[in-house]
């Protein structure tokens, strides 16, 4: 390994890898600001890792009106799974419990040239109990679904792309307070993308995981290698004098997304105090993208 340094911090000679997950976009609007917020914050709950998660979700951006279907404040939403049928599943459920039920939202197909796609208002138009109504639009069908405030509005399938999930960095920090700023800039420079999403709360990991456990049945469990109080007690990967780790863990629309994605985060997060920052792989074995984070920054 040779050594690069971005500043005072050392970009670790290694490689994220990354998997091949499907994907789709809503476009969600509401009445006003406060009730587009609620709707997102409600949709992209429980929505960090399909360790556990029916799916990784996050905002994409928000809207501005003239760039809505329908004129109204609204966002885009990316939602990753490792396969059609699982996302035809979980979008459904959320759009129904998450997004039907708050109050003055619509939800429209963001990827309408997708070759692939999942029933969304097809399924969900039975809660009208034979009220709903259809419309065919420039080919495009919608549903209303009589509500208890007038109608929920929604396009009856959703578009499904091939995407890349698992893009990351792993910063070392020397206290808790300069690796969590540093996480929070790199978090914040990557919500200002488009075709990307940052899954975890806040954008950040503090519980990154490696493959497997020595209990049986685990699929997953602590990354020890990176937990400052398993120093001396494992084989760790914490450089001299890091005492904090945060990992930021990246999903887009494409492999040249991430890989843009990852390079911002490197840039952002390095700064004094931030000792080192690497990546997590599982040795080429698992996921078809690496990204190796000299030759994104060369």
């Amino acid at each position: 390994m040779f050594a690069m340094q971005l500043g005072s911090t050392l970009i670790v000679d290694t490689f994220a890898e990354a998997f091949r997950m499907r994907f789709v976009r809503l476009i969600i609007t509401a009445a006003d600001d406060y009730w587009l917020d609620v709707a997102l914050r409600e949709t992209t709950g429980y929505g960090s890792s399909v360790i556990g998660c029916d799916a990784e979700i996050g905002v994409e951006r928000l809207l501005p009106t003239n760039e809505t279907p329908d004129g109204r404040p609204g966002a885009a939403v990316l939602a990753f799974g490792f396969s059609t049928d699982a996302l035809a599943k979980a979008i459904p459920n959320r759009v129904g419990q998450c997004l039907m039920t708050c109050p003055t939202t619509a939800v429209f197909n963001g990827l309408p040239d997708a070759e692939e796609t999942l029933p969304l208002g097809k399924h969900l138009r039975y809660f009208g109990d034979g009220f709903q109504k259809s419309k065919l639009l420039g080919g495009r069908r919608y549903w209303r679904v009589p509500v208890m405030d007038g109608e929920f509005l929604l396009e009856e399938k959703l578009g499904v792309a091939k995407g890349v999930a698992g893009g990351n960095i792993i910063l070392q920090g020397t206290t808790p307070g300069v690796a969590l700023d540093a996480a929070r800039r790199a978090s914040e420079a990557l919500a200002t993308l488009e075709n990307v999403i940052t899954p975890f709360p806040g954008g950040v990991v503090r519980s990154g995981s490696k493959v497997g456990s020595t209990y049986k049945g685990m699929v997953a469990s602590t990354n020890d290698a990176f937990c400052p109080t398993l120093r001396g007690r494992v084989e760790s990967e914490l450089v001299e004098g890091a005492n904090c780790v945060y990992e930021i863990v990246i999903d887009g629309t494409d492999e040249q997304a991430v890989g843009e994605a990852m390079k911002l985060a490197l840039k952002t997060a390095a700064d004094e105090g931030v000792l080192a920052i690497g990546a997590g792989n599982y040795g080429g074995k698992l996921g078809k993208f690496h990204f190796y984070l000299h030759e994104l920054l060369s």
